[in-house]
């Protein structure tokens, strides 16, 4: 058997013979072999890698506390958290925190999204978005960028919302005093 790329283009085939491989139209292309060629080449340089894609929140990762634990300690990092069981404790994370249905916090949260359907008993700062959700319970101050408030929540405590947090304030103390 013959291998080569037929690229005739006529419009009758290449005629037939029994016992006799046809001829191609067109040279044959060379071959490919494991044999080093005899003239030299330019050695080839291995091509670049990609650069690493940037992190972003949607990708991070989410670590989960069960409802059975109980834990007491300290969260820093970056991923989402989601914690159904009994944390005591600050929460410092790059990321999202929920507390579920059911789930207490005794502690400080930062984070970017904060979402409380159990009770929280501590402050949230400098979070992008605070949801509170019908379960949930929220004992001290939340200042955040926006606050959502489901009917049947609880609150205890002071909040503040809609600013970008200190970047916010620092920017209308300048503008008094400046003519």
């Amino acid at each position: 058997m013959a291998l080569w790329k037929d690229s005739h283009t006529g419009s009758s085939p290449a005629p037939t013979h029994p016992g006799i491989a046809p001829v191609p139209v067109h040279p044959r292309e060379p071959e490919r072999t494991n044999v080093a060629s005899l003239t030299p080449e330019p050695p080839r340089r291995p091509a670049p890698a990609p650069a690493p894609a940037p992190v972003h929140r949607s990708e991070l990762k989410e670590s989960h506390i069960s409802a059975d634990l109980t834990v007491e300690g300290k969260i820093v990092g970056s991923g989402h958290i989601r914690i159904a069981g009994r944390f005591k404790g600050d929460v410092h994370v790059d990321g999202n925190v929920s507390l579920d249905a059911g789930a207490r916090l005794e502690g400080h949260v930062k984070a970017s999204v904060v979402s409380v359907g159990g009770e929280l008993i501590g402050n949230i700062e400098h979070a992008k978005r605070v949801e509170l959700l019908e379960t949930g319970v929220i004992n001290g101050n939340v200042k955040a960028g926006s606050l959502t408030v489901a009917a049947g929540s609880r609150m205890r405590g002071q909040v503040e919302f809609g600013y970008d947090g200190e970047t916010r304030a620092k920017s209308d103390t300048k503008g008094f005093g400046s003519a």
